[in-house]
């Protein structure tokens, strides 16, 4: 499979056809469109073989078609792309209970401009939060040198109970996830944890029963 993007909204399904059929036998070929019929400026072609797809690859690529310059590459299925390292909207949790936007302000300041900022808590009064940088560097820094950080008082770790772990305590910083992935990973979990009932097949347990009349 390969992804065109960039294309001229002139660009129909038998034009783009037309262009990469020189390179290989194609399985399928198709312009996205809106509602309307309206191109969207990309499309996809699916050849049977990957010998073809390379050539298109390499010969299509920044190609003029029509008006536009075009991109083509190798499509990549949504769970095989690397996850992006570039952000500037971080997730903090396990704050101490005395964490206001002063401190937040003190300690994620330091990494860089911060644009917008929040706290909040959870169902069980613990504190997290939100903090948005100006650019990904300073989101990157932060992340780097907070995660896993040891706020806690030392009267606090005197206190410290023997079945607490590190994770308990400390500072958890990554970058803040969308809906949609927190949404993704949570189905992909759930698919790891019951296989079964990710498929819609019906869970429980099976009985033999012997000698019955």
């Amino acid at each position: 499979n390969i992804f065109v993007k960039n294309l001229d909204k002139n660009i129909d399904n038998k034009a783009l056809y037309d262009t990469f059929s020189l390179f290989g036998n194609i399985l399928s070929c198709k312009v996205a469109c809106s509602p309307d019929g309206k191109s969207r400026g990309y499309g996809f072609v699916h050849y049977e073989t990957e010998e073809a797809a390379k050539q298109a690859i390499e010969r299509v690529n920044n190609m003029q078609i029509g008006d536009k310059t075009v991109e083509v590459h190798a499509f990549q299925k949504r769970s095989e792309r690397a996850p992006s390292n570039i952000f500037t909207n971080i997730y903090a949790k396990n704050l101490p209970e005395d964490y206001n936007e002063e401190k937040l302000t003190e300690m994620f300041g330091a990494y860089g401009k911060i644009t917008s900022s929040c706290i909040l808590e959870d169902k069980q009064g613990r504190k997290f939060c939100f903090v948005n940088y100006d650019a990904p560097e300073p989101a990157a820094k932060a992340v780097e040198e907070l995660n896993g950080k040891d706020l806690r008082t030392e009267e606090q770790k005197k206190e410290q109970k023997e079945d607490e772990k590190p994770e308990d305590y400390s500072l958890y910083v990554c970058r803040a996830q969308t809906k949609a992935e927190r949404a993704r990973e949570f189905r992909e979990k759930n698919a790891e944890a019951n296989p079964a009932a990710a498929a819609g097949r019906p869970t429980g347990v099976n009985l033999y029963i012997k000698n019955l009349d």
